[in-house]
């Protein structure tokens, strides 16, 4: 197949409105399609989901269409994972999602929100989410809600967006940017074809002939070294140090609180951080 046409985009107007109309109406739009095309877990983060601790809960942030709510698949009942999401034809189909017989915890909001009590998780993900996100202070913000949504003792995160080094099976071409490209990502918008048997609800053309609509969405392709520079920048503005925890502290009376990257990753087109928190009290 073909790559698809990936364009250069520029947002030159209010983000939230560009995101609004370029990201979040086209998923309750493409929701079906979309969903169907989302069904296998990516190995680092099924790994990530078997590795947290029985009983604990965790939000996942831009849940689209609930694929990793079920997991870990062979102890599904162990940890408890709350969606949240802006598309509420995509939370329609993630209430479902894996058994049919099952209904999961899903919640409409934005990942800027302040909906939750800070330290109320134990743990997060944001899969291919961020990257929908128009500016770099918003895209800051989202990593900074993310750290205050996990337990500062405890809380783990993993979070997952699209990269500008794209692998061989991949279907997109990314366009050649400026100089500062490699350094600060590239701003794109990557259409969607809406499928054959799902556009036929819709409406036909004078021919008799399907017509299959195409949606641009917004995407910030990371460059190598962008999420984790987010990562700093977030803990910067929370008053958090990135690094490992600390064997000794210096001074037992203050409260030092910290995020150590646990993992800086690529995986099929893909830019990947793992993080943990810590705190030490005196």
């Amino acid at each position: 197949m073909a790559p698809k046409a990936v364009a250069p985009a520029v947002v030159d107007e209010d983000p939230q409105a560009y995101e609004d109309k370029n990201v979040h109406a086209i998923y309750d739009e493409i929701a079906s399609h979309f969903s169907s095309t989302r069904y296998k877990p990516w190995p680092i983060i099924a790994a990530f989901m078997h590795s947290i601790a029985t009983g604990w809960i965790g939000l996942d942030a831009g849940t689209g269409n609930g694929k990793y709510l079920p997991l870990p698949l062979d102890r599904p009942t162990d940890i408890l994972t709350i969606g949240l999401d802006r598309s509420i034809n995509l939370l329609r189909i993630a209430r479902n999602a894996g058994d049919s017989s099952a209904t999961r915890e899903v919640v409409w909001g934005d990942v800027l929100g302040h909906g939750w009590r800070s330290g109320v998780f134990d743990y997060a993900i944001s899969i291919a989410t961020i990257h929908h996100l128009a500016t770099h202070e918003r895209r800051i913000q989202a990593v900074k809600r993310l750290l205050e949504s996990v337990s500062p003792l405890h809380g783990r995160v993993l979070i997952y967006v699209w990269a500008i080094e794209q692998d061989e099976l991949s279907k997109r071409q990314i366009p050649t940017g400026d100089g500062n490209s490699d350094r600060i990502g590239r701003d794109v918008v990557v259409p969607w074809v809406l499928s054959k048997k799902t556009a036929a609800a819709g409406k036909e053309t004078l021919e008799g002939q399907v017509e299959q609509p195409v949606f641009n969405r917004y995407y910030h392709m990371f460059a190598k070294g962008e999420l984790p520079g987010l990562v700093h920048e977030a803990a910067k503005d929370l008053g958090i140090q990135v690094g490992q925890r600390p064997m000794v502290l210096s001074d037992i009376s203050t409260i030092r609180r910290g995020v150590e990257i646990v993992q800086d990753g690529w995986e099929r087109s893909n830019h990947y951080v793992e993080l943990r928190c810590w705190e030490i009290s005196g």
